[in-house]
């Protein structure tokens, strides 16, 4: 069911209570809460006011009966949960009957979207398009997410003389603005790019580092994925690969290699350590059973 057709079933004033949940949330973000806000609102068939414990407990089962996925039905369910708490908060509804809705426990398969070394430099070898390549190289080195290096202009990649080697500034999730600094051979890859759009004429400070060559413009989240897609392709990698792969084999590899786990949650932009801690739960160096006689 596409926005267009949900828009005509739900009333304005319900579109502008999602609006106002989505405000100055990320691109990326807006898309994927509005068609679940959508969906539901279609659904169910009433007012956000009005809408029951019963209601969304009938939303869960419909979700389950569609033979999505248990973390697809959980995304759906917190992203409703999020807009009633939010509406009951901002006194824009009288109750938050989402607040008493339970979500499916479902497994953790983080461990199978962590790629190894040998799979990302495969990747890298493989691209030899100096845009492409630098974005693979950037988005793993820096462990950027798709939105973030889409959005990134050429002010936000400095040089830092003292360290021989450069600086990128990210603007993420929850308005948070983090600089991560970046290897000498990193910084020289992004240099050569700078270099060549300067001589094109799009190495300006707000010029996007990642131009699309349609438009000129940045590139879309999408094209980021199409090209993460393609590289892996080309290098012989069976899994379907997005870019949050390249973000999972950054901490993953940081902390295997000894990088203290509030360094790598300070460069991620994680909200806490346990979740930066998720990534050595998935590939732990020990384990009870290696003390058994079997």
């Amino acid at each position: 069911m596409s926005t267009t057709t949900a828009l005509v079933t739900i009333s304005e004033s319900d579109q502008a209570k999602v609006r106002q949940w989505l405000h100055n949330r990320p691109e990326t973000t807006v898309r994927a809460y509005e068609r679940e806000a959508w969906q539901m609102l279609t659904f169910i068939g009433k007012p956000l006011e009005r809408i029951t414990l019963a209601d969304l407990q009938q939303y869960q089962d419909e979700l389950a009966s569609r033979g999505l996925s248990l973390s697809s039905q959980a995304r759906a369910v917190s992203a409703i949960k999020s807009l009633l708490t939010f509406l009951h908060r901002a006194g824009l509804i009288p109750a938050n009957v989402g607040a008493a809705v339970r979500t499916r426990a479902h497994p953790d398969n983080l461990t199978q979207r962590i790629l190894s070394e040998t799979a990302v430099q495969k990747m890298l070898a493989r691209e030899d398009g100096q845009r492409d390549h630098a974005l693979l190289r950037l988005m793993y080195a820096a462990g950027l997410r798709a939105s973030e290096l889409a959005r990134l202009c050429w002010r936000d990649v400095q040089e830092r003389r003292d360290k021989e080697a450069g600086q990128v500034t990210r603007f993420g999730k929850g308005g948070k603005t983090i600089s991560i600094l970046v290897s000498p051979e990193t910084w020289r890859v992004l240099e050569a790019l700078r270099a060549s759009e300067t001589l094109l004429g799009y190495g300006l400070p707000d010029s996007p580092v990642f131009r699309s060559r349609k438009h000129a413009g940045h590139l879309t989240t999408t094209q980021v994925y199409r090209i993460v897609r393609a590289a892996a392709k080309a290098a012989g990698l069976d899994a379907q690969v997005s870019p949050h792969w390249l973000r999972h084999a950054h901490a993953s590899h940081a902390l295997d290699r000894g990088a203290p786990i509030s360094l790598v949650q300070a460069t991620l932009g994680h909200a806490s350590v346990q979740t930066t801690g998720r990534y050595l739960h998935a590939r732990p160096d020990a384990s009870s059973g290696q003390y058994l006689p079997v």
